[in-house]
């Protein structure tokens, strides 16, 4: 079994930065792809960034490309989400997530991952 803890959220200004982090344990071997996620009250959870081993690509969702950016730290096991330029429309609970699967698509599938971490919560004054 895999498990993911994500950490990092909190309460930030408009504008301002924000970085979390997803640490995996367990039977990391199984996971081929990562993820990250959010969801906001009464909005369903939208796929932000999702890597793609198998051809070496990552997806962005249109709402943070260019303002948001994933690193790795495989020495602790751990991915980060680096969030820039934060706006209020970004507050949501952010997921990581992991799958076993490896085949390519376009985009960010969230039934197609096995693994989720509890979720970190990202609020975002203005």
């Amino acid at each position: 079994q895999v498990q993911l803890v994500e950490s990092g959220g909190g309460l930030v200004q408009s504008g301002r930065s924000l970085r979390l982090s997803c640490t995996a344990s367990g039977s990391i071997f199984t996971i081929n792809d990562m993820g990250w996620y959010r969801q906001s009250p009464g909005k369903e959870r939208e796929g932000l960034s999702c890597s793609s081993s198998s051809v070496m690509t990552t997806y962005w969702a249109d709402s943070v490309k260019s303002r948001f950016t994933i690193s790795r730290d495989n020495a602790k096991q751990t991915v980060y989400l680096q969030m820039n330029s934060l706006k209020p429309d970004d507050t949501a609970v952010y997921y990581c997530a992991g799958r076993r699967g490896s085949t390519y698509y376009s985009g960010c599938r969230a039934y197609d991952y096995d693994f989720w971490g509890q979720g970190t919560k990202v609020t975002v004054s203005s």
